[in-house]
């Protein structure tokens, strides 16, 4: 067997490996029980070991280097970068912090789940700070001599920095703060949809609507979490959803939002099935599939349109009295506290929030137990409403209990990469519109198949949606008018 062919046999095997290890992870979220937690924490801390082991085997090392890329196509040119960057990067950490940094994530994803539902940041303070503690120690390794938070954001957005990500978001902060502020004072205020929906209901009519826009239940299933997530890919790619008796768009928008996700996942072309090209290339162009998915096709007025009639024949009649008032109900815009569950016009104000506060816990500028008070204190500037609680504050996201800094910007990211791949789409697919009045997203969701989830990770992540988009780079400018151009319609500004 040649180099490359030796390479690639050992990586499938570490692949499926990393696909067992996030398994684990779908477990505990949804039926591990309660009580397993600690044992849980060391068998994903001896699974981290193995694959570190794998990961920086000195076998690979000799492999890459006995390679010649000219030899190679474009799919093992890929193939090859991935690998070597991985090679790279987790040389640099030592193994027995890989290790540590597993088992102790795991055990503080259960704390913080107790102290969310306890409201009581301070019996989650004391790990959060070895988490903190040792993504600093992960950064500095990784970065060396380099930003230790660009070395953490490279894990999700590949050649990303903190710089180009701050100059984009400090030209979507004055526009949407605007658009917020001409919204919350206009004459025409949308009426909430109220009532009772049975959550049984609801989880069937959200797998109605996953399956509808393309998620393929054979190789995938729904269950409940408290943080709705999408876990795995290629063949086994599974979503949560969580209920409430009271907001039946939670589930159905989370839903939605995650199938996004997995549908990326599925739709990727399957010779790259246990390669490093079997997934998406990066967590803004995931988040890009999720919000795409969500907002500009599952909130737009043609698709809410068809979810109107859809709900009353599931739950009977509905608080509002039309479509368009339905319309008005999905795409209200609220001071919420609830990242997840915000409008699109203040989503990325959570976003940038989360992004501030986490790049300070990184460079030590701010101690993980002022965490809260400082969260408090930025939130009721950016918002103008005081955090009642804590979860509703800084103990609302699982992220930094699992130790994912540098993940965060990334959902801002994927928000900049969707209005520019929607501007696309509706060029190219101009019937979108009557597809989704009759429940029917597949049209734009084969779209985005073809021109951008097929490839996995075969481009770098700007480069597949510059090439989704016909060359054109993507920019802030597209989500913003696609915002303002919605809103204003909404709110009659």
């Amino acid at each position: 067997m040649s180099h490359y062919e030796d390479l690639m046999a050992f990586e499938r095997q570490t692949q499926a490996l990393g696909q067992v290890a996030g398994r684990l992870g779908w477990d505990q979220e949804t039926v591990m029980p309660r009580g397993a937690g600690p044992q849980r924490a060391e068998e994903s801390e001896a699974l981290e070991h193995v694959l570190h082991a794998r990961r920086t085997d000195p076998r690979v090392g000799e492999w890459l280097a006995g390679i010649d890329p000219e030899t190679l196509d474009a799919t093992g040119q890929a193939n090859l970068r991935h690998i070597q960057r991985r090679f790279d990067r987790t040389n640099r950490v030592p193994v027995k912090l890989a290790g540590e940094i597993a088992r102790v994530t795991s055990s503080s994803q259960r704390i913080w789940a107790d102290a969310r539902a306890d409201n009581d940041f301070k019996a989650f303070a004391p790990v959060l700070e070895k988490v903190v503690a040792l993504k600093q120690a992960e950064a500095e390794a990784l970065a060396m001599g380099g930003d230790p938070y660009d070395a953490l954001l490279d894990d999700y957005e590949p050649n990303a920095t903190a710089a180009e990500l701050e100059a984009m978001f400090d030209a979507l902060r004055p526009r949407l703060v605007d658009l917020r502020d001409r919204i919350m004072g206009a004459d025409h205020q949308p009426a909430p949809l109220t009532g009772t929906f049975d959550e049984q209901a609801q989880m069937k009519l959200t797998r109605e609507i996953a399956k509808a826009f393309g998620y393929d239940m054979a190789h995938g299933r729904i269950d409940k979490a408290v943080h709705p997530f999408s876990s795995g890919s290629g063949l086994d790619v599974r979503i949560t959803t969580r209920t409430s008796a009271t907001d039946p768009f939670g589930s159905i928008y989370s839903t939605v939002h995650e199938v996004g996700h997995a549908c990326y996942e599925q739709h990727i072309d399957r010779d790259y099935l246990l390669t490093p090209l079997g997934q998406g290339v990066s967590m803004g162009v995931h988040e890009s599939q999720s919000r795409i998915y969500e907002n500009q096709m599952g909130r737009s007025r043609a698709f809410t349109g068809w979810l109107y009639n859809r709900m009353r024949e599931v739950f009977g009649d509905v608080s509002v009295t039309d479509a368009e008032a339905f319309y008005g109900a999905v795409n209200r815009v609220t001071p919420g506290y609830i990242r997840t569950e915000s409008d699109e016009v203040q989503y990325n104000l959570h976003v940038l929030l989360r992004f501030d506060l986490e790049r300070d816990l990184i460079s030590g500028k701010l101690a993980a137990r002022d965490l809260e008070e400082a969260w408090n204190a930025r939130f009721e500037k950016d918002f103008g409403v005081a955090v009642d609680q804590p979860a509703n504050g800084c103990l609302q996201d699982v992220h930094w209990s699992v130790g994912l800094f540098g993940y965060f910007p990334t959902y801002s990211l994927g928000n900049v990469y969707a209005g520019c791949l929607m501007k696309a789409l509706r060029a190219q697919v101009p019937e979108v519109d009557a597809h989704l009045a009759k429940g029917e997203p597949a049209e734009a969701t084969r779209w985005l198949a073809d021109n951008l989830q097929r490839h996995g990770g075969l481009f770098e992540p700007r480069e597949v949606v510059t090439r989704a988009c016909g060359g054109e780079a993507p920019s802030e400018g597209p989500l913003l008018d696609y915002l303002e151009a919605k809103f204003s319609d909404v709110y009659k500004l």
